[in-house]
């Protein structure tokens, strides 16, 4: 061992192992952990102690040798190991003769002398570590009661921490079941992913005994030790929890009727049922994310689970309840508050150093660096762009299905999208790969000309510069009417679409000459809107015509409030990239005078807000008219 860090106030030693440091080097920098064996089993047994901010275990692993091997390589992170044994079928044991732990590869390499025959075994690991204060593996934090400080333990092992608790093979594919065991003062709480079975007093220390898990991810495992009130309720058969500070249970009652509802919610929706016996969740105060869907036991940042009816503001309803909102608060209108979410991840797509949403991974901890806009509202945009497109009574349909088969399996993307062309008989996969193996989007040009209109796309970035992406674009539009739409696939660079027969007109179907002019002249007045509902994730650029006509629907009240956000939000970037003059843009702003819908005002207050500040510096001599320009626009809303 070489040197030694500071962790929880106390001097630990180093992990990592001065023999690792050139041995075994085909081991090291892989992407993946070397196919000698799979684990099936975890039997696993933790002791924290929270005084002195450290914790001992043992584990024992039921592995199936797939190859023969003199080594077994899982992945362990600042871990101290003890002891290791191997015992086969036949009860035969074996010691290793080297047990490096290299933290800087995060991986745990036992070597034998003997060969480890192909078949099944057990393997067991002795090994102790810190409770760390960087709230990731197994962490502490810090709570009060009666005024009193005290330390708290908790895990959370997304992406690849669980290393940080226990050896184990630390890949999300690599599914296994997990008995857990903790030991712990006997006046503490103790969860995990399964029900309590049994529990044994010795003095001031207590064993819990949980139930043995389903088949699942090592980054699902969880254990919570503290402190807690709880309340409960029932649904199903199925027993839901909400633990709460002590002395605060009242404040986890808005976020169980939520679970309880939610329960039932996804139950018909995926056509599933919830497949553990309980389901808790806990407010914890030291916490990294939002929250973290460990199975059976959901872990939250207080303030996403706690609800004060008088004190905490409404938004805390939506935080807390954002899973089931659309189907249980539809008063609260969310998709149109969807749309203020996603411009940051258009904005973030939009610069030339994007990224796919889709992409390789080559070392663990570069996990997190692609957790950002673009795989979260990016991805959830495109996901409901598909389901806006095939209908949401197909897409529906295709996660049930797919939920089915591959259930406790393991799956990939293209697995989603075959499902979903099977149900749908649409190509998904070939749309959805230029979504997500390709970074940035399109912007839309429409043109229109008697009753043609001319499409172009091309890659929409923020500095104005020229892109080369093309996508398979599902492309929806209304003319004059939400009653009047088309939806269609721009596959190409360019397309052209005769509205004729969309609008109920044709040459050789009109009674009379002089009647289908009189048609043709009242919807050339019509206004096209693209991107219904704004469920697309790319942006629309309107030839003048177009802009004039979606001008007069904003000001006559004939477009729904997402479409309205749409239009602006789009104008702006527009404008922000130069593909826009300033004046277009205020013109189009001018028309919102009366707007009330809150997630459109919002969005026309930032932008106004935005524009004003550019113009300090970019145009100094017309601050105090747009000052002035932006004042009397939004003086109605503010009246």
């Amino acid at each position: 061992m070489e040197g030694s860090v500071s962790l929880c106030g106390i001097r630990y030693p180093s992990l990592k192992n001065s023999r690792g440091r050139e041995k075994y080097k085909h081991f090291k920098g892989q992407t993946r952990l070397p196919k000698y064996a799979v684990p099936k089993r975890y039997d696993l047994t933790l002791k924290p102690d929270l005084s002195a901010c450290t914790f001992t275990g043992a584990v024992e692993i039921d592995i199936h040798i797939i190859q023969e091997t003199k080594f077994l390589v899982l992945n362990a992170l600042q871990l101290l190991v003890d002891e290791v044994w191997f015992r086969s079928s036949q009860q035969q044991e074996y010691r290793p003769w080297d047990v490096v732990v290299d933290d800087d590869n995060e991986i745990l390499v036992l070597a034998f002398d003997d060969v480890l025959a192909l078949g099944d075994g057990v393997l067991g690991i002795k090994f102790s570590g810190i409770l760390n204060d960087i709230m990731k593996g197994f962490y502490r934090g810090t709570y009060v009661v009666g005024g009193e400080k005290k330390n708290m333990a908790s895990t959370q092992f997304e992406a690849v921490d669980a290393r940080r608790c226990f050896p184990c093979w630390d890949e999300p594919a690599i599914k296994s079941t997990f008995k857990i065991t903790v030991e712990v003062p006997s006046q503490l709480t103790t969860l995990s992913n399964m029900p309590v079975i049994d529990e044994k007093l010795n003095g001031h220390l207590k064993t819990i005994y949980f139930m043995e898990s389903p088949v699942m991810s090592t980054y699902l495992v969880a254990i919570v030790v503290g402190s807690f009130d709880y309340i409960e309720a029932t649904t199903d058969g199925i027993k839901v929890r909400v633990y709460c500070p002590v002395g605060k249970s009242d404040k986890g009652k808005f976020a169980l009727d939520v679970a309880v509802k939610a329960l039932d919610l996804f139950k018909k929706y995926f056509s599933m049922p919830y497949t553990l016996p309980k389901l808790d969740m806990v407010a914890i105060p030291d916490f990294a994310g939002g929250a973290m869907e460990n199975y059976g036991l959901i872990t939250y940042r207080e303030i996403e689970l706690l609800h004060d009816e008088l004190h905490s503001a409404a938004v805390n309803k939506q935080r807390v309840s954002y899973l089931a909102t659309d189907s249980l608060f539809p008063e609260w209108n969310i998709w149109a508050q969807f749309l203020e979410q996603n411009i940051g991840g258009l904005q973030l797509d939009a610069l030339e150093g994007s990224h796919p949403i889709e992409v390789e991974v080559h070392h663990a901890r570069s996990v997190d660096e692609i957790f950002d806009a673009i795989s979260y509202k990016k991805g959830c945009a495109v996901i409901r762009m598909l389901q806006d497109y095939i209908g949401a009574d197909i897409f529906q349909r295709s996660l049930a299905s797919y939920m089915k088969r591959y259930a406790g399996k393991n799956a990939r993307t293209e697995d989603l999208w075959r499902v979903l062309s099977e149900e749908s008989g649409v190509q998904v996969d070939a749309m959805m790969d230029t979504w997500t193996k390709q970074k940035g989007y399109p912007v839309i040009s429409v043109k229109s000309k008697d009753h043609i209109l001319d499409f172009e796309q091309s890659q929409f970035l923020s500095s104005g510069s020229h892109g080369d992406g093309q996508w398979i674009v599902p492309i929806t539009l209304s003319i004059g009417s939400y009653n009047t739409r088309k939806n269609f696939l721009l596959e190409t660079k360019l397309r052209r679409l005769d509205t004729s027969e969309l609008l109920g007109y044709s040459d050789s179907n009109a009674s009379s000459v002089e009647k289908m002019n009189q048609d043709k002249q009242n919807n050339e007045q019509l206004w096209v809107k693209l991107n219904v509902e704004q469920a697309g994730f790319y942006r629309v650029k309107y030839d003048d015509t177009l802009t004039a006509r979606l001008r007069k629907a904003i000001k006559d009240n004939y477009l729904s409030a997402p479409d309205r956000f749409g239009i602006l939000d789009d104008s702006y970037a527009l404008c922000e990239a130069g593909k826009i003059s300033l004046s277009s843009l205020l013109s189009l702003m001018d028309v919102y005078r009366k707007e009330l819908d809150y997630t459109v005002l919002s969005r026309l207050i930032n932008i106004s807000y935005n524009v004003t500040k550019i113009s300090i510096d970019a145009l100094p001599n017309a601050f105090d008219e747009l000052k002035q320009i932006f004042t009397n626009l939004l003086l109605f809303s503010a009246e």
